[in-house]
């Protein structure tokens, strides 16, 4: 088969609305709503080092779809389409079909289009997804907005997909195969959060890209930290390593002013955050446990490790 014929087949299904123009043409034509800006971020996943070989394809195409939109919440922006560039050892019928049912699956939840992409083959198993949404002109949160007693606020439950990992077969595997992107969430806190991130490589870590981002520091309570009973059975110290340098949660992690948060509360977003910490003057992630100083040094997923 050959490589216009896998697009047919399994990538072009989406219809468009008449000023735009999808896949089958050398360029996806899109119209941005007036007075908007254009979000735009990209990942690129690696069988064997981003997900296990044995990772079904089904979740492999959602997750490809979900870890992008994750991105595009923690701007506060409205997901609209995505890009496609696979990259594969060999044709194998039943795995494209799979694969693209997960993608279409997660695209179809989230309101989200394939507008275009490539396919190429390659010794490796290789995707790059490229996702663009629509934020109002001027209303993206970034990651250098944090204030001076902020609240510091997460959404869901951390450490779940790390944990999946390690205790492959466990429900929590689903947490790490099919991760669930707070688009609801990240839109909500346009115009009331200060600054934003999606939690992909550790809460730790990818708060420490907030601090250094807005020259700011923070306190955690570690007693606050959301964490799943299967996590809470475990000895203390693996369950911190878990949730704060585990990765893959892609939950988002935000600052806000106690004002703001309760309007977020009023709003009623469609699930739960925990305020586990509080922004301060020094720069640097401090640690506190019943009241007392709690000193812990972490590393987040790294890429080239």
């Amino acid at each position: 088969m050959a490589e216009f014929s896998i697009i047919d087949t399994y990538f072009n299904r989406q219809k468009l609305s008449d000023d735009d123009l999808g896949v089958g043409d050398d360029s996806a034509l899109v119209t941005p709503p007036p007075g908007h800006q254009l979000v735009i971020c990209a990942d690129t996943l690696v069988a064997g080092r981003h997900f296990p070989y044995d990772t079904s394809p089904h979740a492999i195409g959602w997750k490809s779809v979900a870890v992008n939109l994750s991105d595009i919440a923690a701007m506060g922006a409205k997901p609209h389409s995505i890009l496609l560039a696979l990259s594969l050892p060999q044709i194998d019928h039943a795995w494209l079909k799979g694969f693209s049912q997960g993608l279409y699956d997660c695209c179809d939840q989230f309101g989200v289009r394939l507008i275009g992409g490539d396919t190429t083959q390659s010794p490796h198993l290789t995707l790059s997804v490229t996702a663009m949404g629509w934020i109002e002109a001027g209303q993206a949160v970034t990651r250098s907005g944090a204030q001076v007693d902020d609240l510091v606020v997460v959404s869901g439950t951390i450490g779940d997909a790390a944990f999946g990992l390690q205790h492959l077969g466990h429900p929590l595997q689903q947490r790490l195969d099919y991760p669930t992107p707070r688009c609801e969430l990240g839109h909500l806190l346009r115009g009331l959060a200060h600054s934003m991130i999606d939690i992909s490589d550790g809460l730790a870590q990818d708060l420490g890209h907030i601090l250094k981002a807005s020259q700011v520091g923070a306190i955690l309570n570690l007693n606050e930290l959301p964490i799943s009973p299967a996590l809470k059975s475990l000895p203390e110290s693996q369950q911190l390593q878990y949730a704060l340098a585990g990765g893959d949660d892609y939950e988002l992690c935000f600052t806000i002013s106690r004002q703001n948060y309760e309007k977020l509360l009023q709003l009623q977003p469609n699930v739960k955050t925990t305020i586990i910490g509080t922004v301060k003057q020094q720069y640097g992630l401090t640690f506190e446990k019943d009241g007392l100083d709690h000193s812990l040094q972490f590393n987040g997923y790294q890429h080239f490790a």
